[in-house]
């Protein structure tokens, strides 16, 4: 099936020529025409990287009056990168309609987003805290809107913002089509979606499609002593990617230690203002940075095509965060490597992480050079270094 075949309009399907696309996605071929020709609410459950964002963006943008001045579609975004990212797609889709799009999110000037939706908005995309303060402000009326949008809903809930989604619910008309999307369906989005959606359309891309077929998935047993060593042998290659880190402080320490080795490295994590968080981005998403070290709140939003490998320095908490973090790589069809480190003691759990995820993840064939003896004995920090001198010194001894 081809775009021509959903029922867009010629203008929109001008701008999906421009845009490179030929044939939808599943998500896509599923969802376009449920919004063009129904009325009822829809969950589309489909990994990030499939084409969720033009599934709900191009039915909006048919649907938007362009004589209105008013806020007709609020979508809501979990992070402000995934917000800039969205808007961005939802501008370059709208061709020649004048449909205005704009980001609103916090750790900026409220005074310009003001300004901008005093002139007329029409479709906002958003985080959820900075939304209800413009609300609360009066500076946004919803009161017209027709579409709201959940982008990445289970990920909202985890970060915390089920009653800011709940308040900027109630700020819209009843009668409006609710779209929730969401690339797993814990039971607290179930919940969110009994109470808030009519009777929706559920559309679910299948497990397997959860996570990107290209992806390579290998996981590394490695002692804690040698992760970075064994980090630097992967990005010795031509490496573009992701080193996800459970913590803020590991992404500073990890990206610090490979830009003192000469890697175009660089940290992004929850603590960098916004300024700071668009700059790194903006050096990845060009280049001239290769290895992005990131927590899993940083990353959610990144949206680039082409990144050939996503690294679990630090393993998963559970099956969601891991197909969010491999999702990063294999993006609409490219191939891509995801490798997960696994630390003594860690097989178990990350083998029913993979189990709950659906997937098979092969033993990696890269080997660590430390002796076999070394890698079952130490049990913490402080006998990984007695057993690091120890072997050290029987092999200048052997010398």
């Amino acid at each position: 099936m081809s775009f021509e075949n959903l029922g867009l309009s010629e203008a929109t399907l001008v701008a999906v020529r421009e845009k490179g696309f030929s044939n939808p996605t599943d998500i896509q071929r599923e969802v376009i025409p449920l919004l063009l020709s129904g009325e009822r609410d829809v969950i589309g459950q489909s990994q990030t990287g499939t084409g969720k964002t033009a599934a709900f963006a191009l039915p909006i943008i048919e649907a938007v009056d362009p004589h209105e001045k008013s806020v007709q579609a609020i979508i809501l975004t979990p992070t402000r990168e995934l917000a800039l990212q969205v808007a961005d797609e939802i501008k370059s889709l709208r061709g020649r309609k004048r449909a205005y799009v704009y980001a609103v999110y916090g750790g900026q000037p409220i005074g310009p987003q003001i300004r901008a939706l005093e002139r007329g908005v029409h479709v906002v995309v958003g985080t959820p805290g900075r939304i209800l303060d413009h609300i609360r402000r009066g500076t946004m009326d919803l009161s017209s809107v027709r579409f709201f949008v959940l982008d990445e809903a289970d990920r909202m809930l985890d970060m915390g913002f089920q009653e800011d989604i709940e308040a900027i619910f109630r700020a819209t008309p009843s009668e409006k089509r609710t779209l929730m999307f969401s690339a797993t369906m814990p039971r607290d989005v179930l919940l969110l979606a009994k109470k808030y959606m009519r009777d929706p359309e559920v559309v679910i891309v299948s497990r397997d499609e959860l996570v990107p077929g290209e992806v390579e998935q290998e996981y590394i047993e490695v002692p804690r002593g040698a992760r970075y060593r064994t980090l630097k042998k992967i990005i010795e290659d031509d490496f573009y990617g992701i080193v996800f880190c459970q913590t803020k402080r590991e992404t500073r320490e990890l990206a610090e230690n490979l830009r003192s080795d000469g890697y175009r490295a660089e940290a992004l994590n929850g603590d960098m203002s916004q300024a700071a968080r668009e700059r790194t981005f903006g050096r990845f998403k060009s280049r001239r940075t290769r290895v992005l070290v990131a927590t899993d709140v940083a990353a959610r939003g990144l949206d680039i095509r082409n990144i050939s490998h996503v690294v679990n320095y630090s393993i998963p908490m559970n099956a969601e965060q891991y197909i969010h973090r491999i999702g990063r790589t294999g993006r609409m069809g490219e191939k891509g490597k995801a490798l997960t480190f696994i630390q003594p003691g860690e097989l178990r759990r990350f083998r029913y992480i993979a189990r709950q995820a659906g997937v098979e993840v092969e033993k990696s064939e890269l080997s660590e050079s430390l002796p076999a003896s070394y890698k079952k004995s130490y049990r913490n920090e402080e006998l990984e270094q007695e057993y690091r001198q120890r072997w050290g010194r029987r092999q200048r001894r052997s010398w």
